[in-house]
């Protein structure tokens, strides 16, 4: 499955606020939230529903709706969880994991200290949430550590992607979708995408 980028006037606009390095801690915070609903909608077009009867002030009818218990998210720590606040406004009832990980500054690969995620897991549908798909070394241990929970419904959430994570999550899994923002040029040498918008988790919480 081909990654999906949104495409949207408004996705870009918040994008460009993003992206510029004098935009500050609390805009910044915002604005990744706010993507990161746009990107619920656009992964839960497929969501199942279900009818129920209910009366508006005008008549009775029927309407649909999700069974919201049937979904997880699970924000990579740190940066993910900046994602969280505008996902739950989406769907309130959803259970909440947390992976926590940490990147090698030599070998840039994740180190996982933390790994906390709803009972019964494998009968949810699961949406991993990372505003940067870089190498993709994140991504796949979360992926690989939720798959040996028995999760067989996953889908991968970020912001920003590079092409290499796309190509490293493509070859390992092809059954998990990528959604994002927007896919970016290349990796540098130090493995932060280009033109990027810097390292996320600080500028989320303002510790850089």
């Amino acid at each position: 499955m081909k990654a999906i980028e949104l495409n949207h006037p408004l996705v870009e606009h918040k994008l460009a606020i993003l992206r510029d390095k004098k935009t500050g801690t609390k805009e910044f915070r915002e604005i990744i939230s706010e993507l990161g609903e746009m990107l619920c909608y656009e992964a839960m077009k497929d969501a199942k529903t279900y009818e129920v009867e209910i009366e508006t002030p005008m008549e009775k009818m029927k309407a649909k709706k999700i069974n919201e218990d049937n979904y997880a998210f699970v924000p990579i720590l740190r940066a993910g969880t900046g994602m969280l606040d505008g996902i739950i406004n989406v769907v309130p009832n959803a259970k909440i994991g947390h992976i926590g990980m940490y990147r090698d500054e030599e070998t840039f690969k994740p180190n996982v200290y933390f790994f906390k995620v709803p009972k019964d897991i494998e009968k949810r549908e699961v949406l991993i949430l990372d505003p940067m798909l870089a190498t993709g070394g994140s991504g796949l241990d979360a992926i690989e550590l939720l798959k040996e929970k028995g999760v067989t419904n996953l889908k991968f959430l970020c912001i920003i992607a590079a092409p290499e994570g796309i190509k490293m999550i493509e070859e390992k899994h092809p059954d998990v979708q990528i959604y994002c923002a927007k896919i970016d040029r290349q990796l540098n040498e130090k493995a932060y995408i280009m033109p990027g918008l810097g390292d996320a988790g600080d500028r989320i919480f303002g510790t850089k």
